[in-house]
């Protein structure tokens, strides 16, 4: 009982998809309000829910959203990203992609190509890249934890082209300037004649899981253009993390 009493505030909570406060999950719940008071502060204990404003009202919180997170797969979260990468994509008029960290490692998990048929792009292939040389990973690795950096900058830093950064302070440099400007760029570090730029998605509180980038010839993608790509890909970030956040928070 006391377990399904859980289960439904959470699912109160999650469906109305915005800060509640007690009374109101007192009155969907039919609870007496020092039972749903005392159950709220239990899921908040355990990080399920969050009182973001301090002003009595509760959303999903920071360990809920990560549960329903790991449970998506590929598949779930291409289906919430799809329609808005695609858009990108068209008005972009360059490859779009998307990438997902898990396990240690960043696979890119879903590619947008452009529709225009005189268009010369670059299809980026799916899986896991390198840590310290595509700007898939650097965006989400410069968002992360000082010591999953450093155990980046001390691990394997294999060199793909002449480009490719393989030094400790290279890459201490560049996880500061993808920090301070919001997203990150690899010239030509995997392949020569190739480049790409990637922002963070961060989903809630738990950090950037997610990167979303785009990938073309270096003719086209020259430093300007990256930052004006990058900079798009902020604003593409946020819609991308709203998506699927919602996915997950209707789902759970």
């Amino acid at each position: 009982m006391h377990l399904e009493r859980l289960i439904q505030i959470l699912e109160i909570i999650a469906v109305v998809g915005r800060p509640v406060s007690v009374a109101e999950v007192q009155r969907a719940t039919d609870l007496p309000k020092p039972t749903c008071y005392r159950l709220i502060q239990s899921l908040v204990e355990q990080n399920l829910l969050d009182e973001p404003s301090d002003d009595g009202k509760y959303i999903i919180g920071e360990r809920m959203i990560r549960i329903a997170l790991l449970g998506k797969s590929d598949a779930d979260v291409r289906r919430c990203a799809a329609p808005l990468m695609r858009l990108a994509a068209t008005n972009f008029n360059e490859t779009v992609f998307l990438a997902r960290f898990r396990d240690n490692k960043v696979e890119i998990i879903h590619v947008e190509t452009p529709d225009d048929p005189a268009r010369a792009f670059i299809h980026p292939g799916l899986g896991v890249r390198p840590m310290h040389a595509c700007s898939c990973s650097k965006a989400i690795a410069a968002f992360a934890e000082p010591e999953f950096r450093e155990s980046i900058m001390s691990g394997s830093l294999k060199a793909y082209t002449e480009h490719t950064k393989t030094t400790e302070d290279e890459l201490r440099r560049e996880f500061e300037i993808i920090s301070e400007r919001g997203f990150a760029d690899c010239d030509q570090e995997i392949d020569i004649g190739i480049a790409s730029v990637a922002a963070p998605v961060s989903i809630g509180n738990i950090g950037a899981t997610f990167s979303i980038g785009a990938v073309g010839p270096i003719r086209r993608f020259r430093t300007e253009y990256r930052i004006e790509i990058g900079e798009k890909l902020k604003g593409l970030s946020k819609k991308v993390s709203g998506a699927i956040q919602l996915c997950n928070v209707t789902d759970t």
